[in-house]
């Protein structure tokens, strides 16, 4: 998703002073967003409503509203598609050829295959198949409608053929790419603000379906992009309207095919009442252990990435192979299968924690170790989203923590959960949304020890090394872990200068 432009849709030149150029290894760097900035954010600071009283703004409405139909109808059957191969390629096929079951080593010529059409997919088609997840959750430039299959095809093979990576950020992408397709074909003469606006909705109705929830995805597109200030909600609103008339999309859909919805709760756990202190005492645990291993899965990521890139074409499928190794490695270690260390773990995670009676505390801190190992692989060369693996891996942390002293299954998960996907995904009130949602009614119980796992969490890890470079000056006797850009120079000194985070990567995200 582009970064809303402030201004008046119907105006000639919208947009502000020109984003500062990405570093040549990293991301693009998140437009600014202060308002003072462009004349028409000047005067919109004065009446900020008063572009929502304009005819342009209502048409942009009416625009949000119907791009949430057909984004909303792609994202199902992209999600859909996905599930289905899933099935046929580990379950159906092997079957079909023969086997009794699926064979042990079954996940290596798929994730050989996997690496192979990814590094095609990069190489060969526009664009570059969407953003590198290795270096972290970022709000980037919606694709050029010439890049939309690169993105499909490539985080197609990765999620269908068993890599450690989820969907969202291709949601996003295609979402944000159709958006401002449609613009471009209403009306080829729009002003640059109504295609930005118009991706934005895309990419919320996109994300509002796999998540389950407009709320959900607003926070995490809205804390990803940096916005804020008074144009905060006349941003928004396209947005949420084009994920609202979306989520009426999916129930139809699912109404007319009985595929079914997508939700992040999980119903039936065990009662939770109130967290106690020694929760709060595992919390701070929980945020410390999340930071020194969330910065190991990012830099195995990082330090793998510009290797892979020298020769995509023959070393990505050497991932790949890796990935499917480190799975059969546990299943043949533990008899669990090699399903739950394969995929996002979306589909793995309500499982793992409703059926946690079922897991030895051994086997599930191997499980932690396999999925991070393939987590740390997969976001070096393939592409997804960092989502939902990273829940995973919180989660059955959790659950392996829930019989300890002070401790049970709801607030371990959460705690978990909140911890993991802050340090992944550098958002801590989205990773904060995300652990209390998924565990529904309970979740309001556990949101103050989720609070306290992920500033642990948040502050931690920006004590970490935030590159291999950084990692080799701390081995090498530097004086200490210090913020970084991407190209490894220091930050500025006074971290108080400027709202802005660091992201995996190094680049500034305004916060």
């Amino acid at each position: 998703m582009t970064e809303p432009v402030v201004g008046d849709p119907s105006g000639p030149s919208p947009s502000g002073p020109a984003p500062p150029p990405a570093p040549p290894s990293g991301p693009p760097v998140a437009a600014p967003t202060a308002a003072a900035e462009t004349p028409a954010a000047a005067a919109g600071a004065a009446d900020p409503f008063a572009l929502v009283r304009t005819r342009s703004y209502v048409q942009l409405l009416v625009l949000a509203g119907l791009i949430g139909v057909p984004v909303s109808a792609v994202a199902y059957g992209y999600l859909k598609l996905v599930g289905l191969l899933q099935g046929w390629l580990f379950e159906s096929l092997p079957t079909a050829l023969g086997f009794a079951g699926t064979p042990a080593w079954w996940p290596l010529p798929l994730l050989g295959v996997a690496g192979l059409l990814v590094a095609a997919a990069i190489t060969y088609l526009p664009g570059t198949a969407g953003h590198k997840p290795a270096e972290g959750f970022h709000a980037g430039g919606a694709p050029t409608p010439i890049e939309i299959p690169g993105v499909f095809l490539a985080s197609l093979a990765t999620l269908s053929l068993g890599v450690v990576l989820g969907p969202e950020a291709p949601l996003i992408a295609i979402g944000g790419g159709l958006g401002a397709l449609a613009v471009h074909l209403a009306k080829r003469d729009a002003p640059p603000t109504a295609a930005i606006v118009i991706a934005s909705a895309g990419s919320f109705a996109a994300i509002s379906t796999l998540f389950g929830s407009p709320i959900l995805g607003a926070f995490l597109l809205m804390e990803a992009s940096g916005l804020g200030g008074p144009m905060l909600g006349i941003i928004l609103v396209p947005g949420l309207l084009a994920a609202g008339v979306g989520t009426l999309i999916f129930v139809g859909l699912d109404s007319l095919t009985g595929f079914g919805t997508f939700s992040l709760s999980i119903p039936g756990l065990p009662p939770f009442s109130h967290p106690t202190g020694a929760m709060f005492g595992w919390a701070i645990v929980f945020g410390l252990v999340a930071a020194v291993l969330g910065t190991a899965i990012r830099l195995v990521g990082l330090g793998l990435q510009p290797v892979v890139e020298r020769r995509s074409l023959a070393l990505t499928p050497l991932v790949g192979l890796g990935v499917a190794g480190v799975a059969i490695a546990f299943a043949e270690a533990t008899g669990k299968g090699f399903g739950v260390v394969l995929f996002s773990g979306q589909s793995a995670l309500p499982t793992l924690v409703l059926h946690d009676t079922g897991w030895a505390v051994g086997t599930l801190v191997l499980l932690v170790v396999c999925k991070s190992v393939a987590y740390g692989f997969s976001l070096s060369s393939f592409r997804g989203g960092p989502v939902f693996p990273s829940m995973f891996i919180g989660a059955a942390a959790g659950v392996a923590t829930a019989h300890l002293p002070g401790m049970s299954l709801v607030p371990g998960v959460a705690m978990g959960i909140g911890a993991m996907a802050t340090v992944m995904l550098k958002l801590p009130m989205t990773s904060t949304l995300l652990a209390t949602l998924l565990l529904a009614s309970d979740g309001i119980g556990v949101i103050p020890v989720v609070i306290v796992a992920v500033v642990v969490a948040y502050v931690a890890s920006a004590w970490m090394p935030q590159t291999p470079a950084d990692l080799g000056k701390i081995l090498n006797g530097a004086s200490g872990p210090q913020a970084t850009t991407a190209s490894g120079g220091a930050a500025a000194p006074d971290p108080g200068a400027a709202a802005t985070t660091a992201g995996s990567d190094g680049a500034t995200v305004t916060g």
